[in-house]
């Protein structure tokens, strides 16, 4: 008999583990407070890659590693089931203001991570930086879009998405979630599944049992340019651009820490635009199209948390991306599916168990 799952939130981590649990038989249904996609998956710029892997422990880099080589295959399997185009593109990325090319160039080796000098006319970009490194497997996806994709593949494996109803109340039956209460009714399922980006802990409440996810705004400029203006994604000291293969040109990112605000400031606007008029001249003379800002699931180290609830048994936590949610989302749907079938991991889950959990429990007991 197929078991019922409610996953809270229908981000691309909610929407990936629907995709990922749909395919291994489950009867899947995505609860979400607002639109489909519409918080930190509308908002992020889509760079299929920690911003400079370097800067990362392994629990980031085998999670964003494996997600980012699943993600080809996953485009164009979402493409033909959908009829919409996530518009994956490997454009690489031209990483600047490094400290030490030639160390950092061995690291990537080491690591799994392809580098090298840059090649002459992607270096042009920067003028003279001796200190550049190209890292030519590095994609993007185009974030509305894989949402809209991921939500039409998902109703074409008869997967419910229930938008703009927020949940009310997380019911409790000793040690097991017996449903969740919304203003429409009461949904019940065998397992639960908490993918609430930044609203995670709070959604907890007095049940978050260690977790610690917090919102972290990230503000992003959008540019309207010729297509092919900018061959690849360019990063210096902290922010990005990101080109679209229309000709649009994303110039992120803010870190800031204001709690659920989602306002934009004129002064995280002025920045964003002073560098990417430095990298890019020329888009002094391109029209900025809009300008918004988003809340990511911070998490102490970047690292989520995908793992069963050390209190109750038939709650699964798969959050806390922060930065990295659309890189590392296929692979976390890989592991918490596995979890939840008591199969095999496909990489070791052990970092990404609850907060202060002394151990992963991989075993699932029967649903009640």
């Amino acid at each position: 008999m197929p078991t019922q799952i409610l996953i809270l939130g229908a981000g691309v981590i909610g929407l990936t583990s629907a995709y990922v649990l749909a395919q291994a038989g489950h009867r899947v249904t995505v609860l979400d407070r607002g639109p489909t996609g519409g918080e930190s998956t509308w908002a992020g710029a889509g760079i299929l890659s920690p911003l400079l892997p370097w800067d990362y422990g392994p629990a980031v880099n085998d999670l964003a590693l494996r997600g980012s080589r699943l993600w080809p295959d996953w485009a164009g399997q979402l493409h033909r089931q959908s009829g919409i185009d996530p518009e994956y593109l490997p454009s690489g990325m031209l990483a600047s203001g490094l400290t030490d090319a030639a160390a950092t160039q061995q690291w990537c080796g080491l690591h799994g991570w392809a580098a090298t000098r840059p090649p002459a006319h992607i270096a042009n970009l920067l003028g003279r930086d001796e200190q550049a490194l190209w890292l030519p497997e590095v994609g993007q996806m185009r974030n509305p879009r894989l949402a809209q994709a991921l939500a039409g593949g998902l109703q074409n494996m008869s997967v419910t998405i229930l938008a703009n109803q927020p949940l009310v109340e997380l019911l409790t039956n000793k040690d097991r979630v017996s449903g969740v209460r919304t203003a429409q009714g009461i949904i019940e399922a065998d397992f639960y599944i908490l993918a609430a980006g930044a609203w995670s802990q709070s959604l907890l409440g007095a049940r978050a049992a260690g977790l610690q996810i917090t919102p972290v705004r990230g503000q992003i400029l959008l540019f309207q340019a010729e297509p092919g203006l900018l061959p690849c994604i360019v990063y210096k000291q902290g922010h990005y651009l990101v080109p679209r293969a229309d000709g649009h040109i994303l110039a992120g990112s803010t870190l800031e820490q204001v709690g659920f605000d989602k306002r934009t400031t004129e002064t995280a606007g002025q920045e964003l635009l002073a560098f990417a008029r430095g990298i890019l001249p020329v888009l002094d003379e391109s029209r900025i199209v809009r300008h918004w800002a988003g809340l990511r699931p911070g998490s102490p180290e970047n690292i989520p948390t995908i793992a069963r609830h050390p209190e109750l048994a038939n709650l699964y936590a798969n959050t806390g991306h922060f930065r990295y949610g659309v890189t590392m989302a296929p692979a976390s749907a890989e592991i918490l599916a596995a979890m939840i079938s008591g199969s095999p991991c496909p990489i070791d889950p052990s970092p990404y168990r609850w907060p202060g959990a002394s151990e992963q429990l991989d075993k699932v007991q029967t649903p009640a």
